[in-house]
């Protein structure tokens, strides 16, 4: 394949993968059945439950936990990636084919890595028992989307975590995966969304998964750190711009995750509201610092922060497009 020809797909044809997926995700939203991280899940549940042995000490448990996310993460990958290098090798068809059957496949692979249209449904699931009164309904909603104990969230509380939610999701379900599609193709999307499942699944500082999953928590803030600066500048240019920066150059680092820290305070001061505060995980209660500005949010509030993840959405894409264009010579 000639230079010019990579060029074309690296950026053009890369771009419109990203736009068709895009698409795909908000016409169709997730497969309801069959999603492969679904099933992607219950194997990482079968392989902790054989390594994460209670008997461990630390180090056993830290090794058992990074040999766990290289045969959840790594062996995958490398199985489809010889897979396609294998159609490659041994189907006949010519550059332009090619190049098609490549963005085909890529559409698919991001299309299922990205949740743009589940993390709406989500969002609006909670807001509709909020908006009609119903606590209950809503905090067994809020339940879906978090991780704290929803049953002790008052209102504001579940307003609060579900803004936490989408804000946070946003980067973690929409454009990291874009990102890390840009740097290294469907290859790097995979091992960007697989690590972060592992990290939802095992990193949590509990004395079951302190040790076993501190390689998966790391490795996601790793994936996780330049995406989310990212989407911190996006949402700081596309809410209230000097609250937004002040919030993040003042309050990211005291929240313990160095990627989630800069997405959340940034995106608080975007909608000018205050989020955080203590929490209860696992029946425990958990201090947690106070972020963000102005007042507690409202109802609207939530619907402001869907706003915010599609404005900023749109804004990658608009700017992915331009920088394809402009390489491609069409402008």
């Amino acid at each position: 394949m000639s230079l010019v020809a990579e060029t074309s797909y690296s950026t053009l044809i890369m771009s419109g993968c990203v736009l068709i997926a895009v698409m795909l995700d908000r016409l169709l939203g997730e497969p309801k059945r069959w999603h492969p991280l679904v099933g992607f899940g219950y194997l990482a549940s079968r392989l902790e439950a054989r390594l994460n042995r209670a008997h461990n000490t630390r180090t056993i448990a830290f090794l058992c936990g990074f040999f766990a996310w290289v045969m959840a993460v790594m062996i995958p990958v490398l199985i489809i990636v010889v897979l396609l290098a294998y159609l490659n090798a041994f189907l006949v068809y010519d550059d332009g084919v090619e190049r098609y059957i490549r963005g085909g496949i890529d559409v698919v692979i991001l299309y299922l890595a990205i949740g743009h249209q589940s993390l709406r449904q989500h969002a609006q699931a909670v807001l509709t028992p909020l908006q009609h009164g119903d606590l209950q309904q809503a905090q067994r909603q809020v339940a879906m989307i978090v991780s704290r104990d929803s049953d002790t969230l008052d209102e504001p509380g579940v307003r609060k975590a579900a803004i936490e939610s989408v804000l946070e999701n946003g980067s973690d379900a929409i454009f990291a995966p874009i990102f890390w599609f840009i740097i290294g193709g469907a290859p790097a999307v995979l091992v960007y969304r697989f690590s972060n499942t592992l990290d939802a699944m095992w990193g949590y500082k509990t004395e079951r998964f302190l040790w076993f999953g501190c390689f998966a928590a790391r490795m996601d803030d790793l994936l996780n750190w330049l995406p989310s600066r990212l989407v911190g500048v996006s949402y700081t240019l596309l809410g209230n711009t000097k609250t937004a920066w002040q919030c993040w150059q003042q309050q990211a680092h005291l929240l313990e995750s160095p990627s989630a820290g800069v997405v959340m305070a940034a995106g608080a001061g975007a909608l000018n509201v205050r989020l955080g505060g203590d929490s209860v995980y696992h029946g425990q209660r958990k201090v947690k610092p106070v972020f963000g500005a102005g007042r507690d949010p409202e109802n609207h509030d939530l619907h402001n922060s869907l706003r915010l993840v599609s404005k900023t959405l749109v804004l990658w894409c608009t700017v992915l497009l331009l920088i394809a264009l402009i390489t491609d010579g069409v402008l």
